[in-house]
């Protein structure tokens, strides 16, 4: 309970500071920098090693890409049987087809499965959700605004990332028997800002703008996000054998809230910026009861 007790506290702080302080030049993306550099790199070196080798862990990565590539099938159909524009479908294709599986994923998965489920959390997202938005992101996105998508461009952004070749050197780490203490503990100290930091900037990039013209594509792009695609994630890993907690952690991510780097990818290619802030705050504080719910029905059932 405290665990996620912090959580909220967190992302109410940052809430509140955006709203009443009196915040310096740069801080939200001085915070990310420290994050996505420092802190998340750190986290990965640190539980890559750790995650024990289950037959069954492509189904958290498999959960990821099932998300992104039905919301890209649904809101292509839904947008030629509503008539919505192309800026439309891409910015819901974006935002709710790639999911919150850093900032908000590993701090909650932790907070209710603890290290080992952040280490299943850490694989759904480096090699699941992470590839999809260097490199499906960037093709819809490009697609839906007229733009050109460059393959050097993509490969750049996905081999450059600092927490994916962490995650490689990670791996290589594990098989030759993990780090020496000193260097875990250093390693896992750097990554324990993750939560704080990472909750708290949300925080302060909190929006909520419900505009009457937005409320369907609002309700369509919220319930693929939160509801559809995790239950389909789950009867697919039932029907493929996956149990326990790969399974659970895989369904969870696959219903976080969507991604903060998909709203801003989609506020950088003009693709209806202000619908993707308003399925962003929405997203964000509907998954803050959503997650926790959806675990407790899972080990209930499971």
């Amino acid at each position: 309970m405290s665990a996620l007790l912090i959580l909220f506290v967190c992302l109410a702080l940052g809430i509140l500071c955006r709203r009443y302080a009196k915040l310096p030049d740069g801080i939200v993306p001085g915070i990310n920098w420290f994050v996505l550099n420092i802190a998340l790199p750190a986290l990965v070196l640190a539980l890559v090693p750790r995650v024990r080798i289950d037959a069954h862990l492509w189904f958290p990565v498999f959960a990821m890409f099932l998300t992104f590539f039905g919301a890209w099938a649904l809101f292509t159909t839904l947008g030629r049987t509503l008539g919505w524009s192309r800026a439309r479908i891409g910015c819901l294709t974006l935002v709710c087809g790639l999911g919150n599986t850093s900032f908000m994923g590993y701090p909650m998965m932790e907070a209710l499965h603890g290290k080992e489920g952040l280490a299943i959390a850490v694989i759904a997202d480096q090699l699941g959700c992470f590839p999809l938005l260097a490199a499906g992101g960037i093709v819809v996105a490009s697609l839906y605004s007229g733009r050109s998508a460059s393959p050097a461009l993509v490969a750049r952004r996905l081999l450059t990332f600092p927490a994916f070749l962490s995650l490689i050197a990670g791996v290589v780490v594990g098989a030759a028997g993990g780090w020496p203490e000193s260097v875990d503990r250093v390693l896992m100290q750097l990554g324990s800002t993750l939560t704080p930091l990472a909750l708290f900037s949300v925080g302060l990039q909190f929006k909520l703008h419900l505009h009457r013209d937005q409320l369907g594509a609002l309700v369509a792009g919220l319930g693929w996000k939160l509801l559809l695609a995790p239950v389909i994630g789950l009867a697919v890993g039932m029907a493929a054998g996956v149990t326990g907690l790969t399974l659970i952690v895989g369904v969870l991510q696959a219903a976080m809230a969507p991604m903060i780097s998909a709203a801003i990818l989609a506020d950088q290619y003009d693709l209806e910026p202000r619908l993707a802030n308003t399925v962003l705050g929405a997203g964000i504080l509907l998954s803050l009861a959503t997650i926790p719910l959806g675990n407790l029905l899972l080990t209930h059932i499971l």
